[in-house]
């Protein structure tokens, strides 16, 4: 059966994962390697239930602990993240290559998430921070609204 270009991309990501574990001395267990792949493949972002739900297809015996084990470690890795404001996960697309904060554009039409990397917004909360005299540890910024593809139905505009 021929691989597809979304599963070729999909092992690819893995590939990664499990390179950057073995460079970081950490295992990648087969069941962090599964829920890594149910979140790189699920199309937005998608919560731990829905996570177990999925993985008791091929392991009846697991439990939610399980699970938030396994997004714990994939979260110090820095391959995933948690969208708070959603309470669930999506992959990062930097594959865990660098620490970095986290902005997120929350879509409240149709629910997609897109990773932003802005130094500037950073700088921004870091300066703040700094005139209160607070040194942030970590900064994720969540922002909803409506994204470029729901904005003509949200307006009621035709798409050109």
């Amino acid at each position: 059966m021929a691989t597809t270009t979304a599963e070729h991309a999909l092992g690819h990501r893995l590939d990664e994962a499990a390179e950057l574990c073995e460079q970081q001395g950490v295992r990648f267990t087969d069941l962090r390697r599964g829920i890594l792949a149910l979140i790189l493949a699920a199309p937005g972002p998608i919560g731990a239930y829905d996570l177990l739900d999925q993985l008791r297809a091929t392991r009846r015996g697991a439990a939610p602990p399980t699970v938030y084990r396994a997004l714990d470690f994939l979260r110090a890795q820095g391959l995933i993240h948690k969208v708070e404001r959603l309470n669930a996960f999506v992959g990062c697309p930097d594959v865990g290559r660098h620490a970095h904060p986290v902005q997120f554009l929350i879509c409240r039409d149709c629910g997609g998430v897109e990773e932003l990397e802005d130094g500037a917004i950073q700088q921004a909360v870091q300066a703040a921070a700094a005139r209160h005299g607070f040194t942030p540890a970590l900064t994720t910024i969540e922002v909803e609204g409506t994204c470029a593809a729901c904005a003509p139905i949200a307006t009621g505009a035709l798409p050109a």
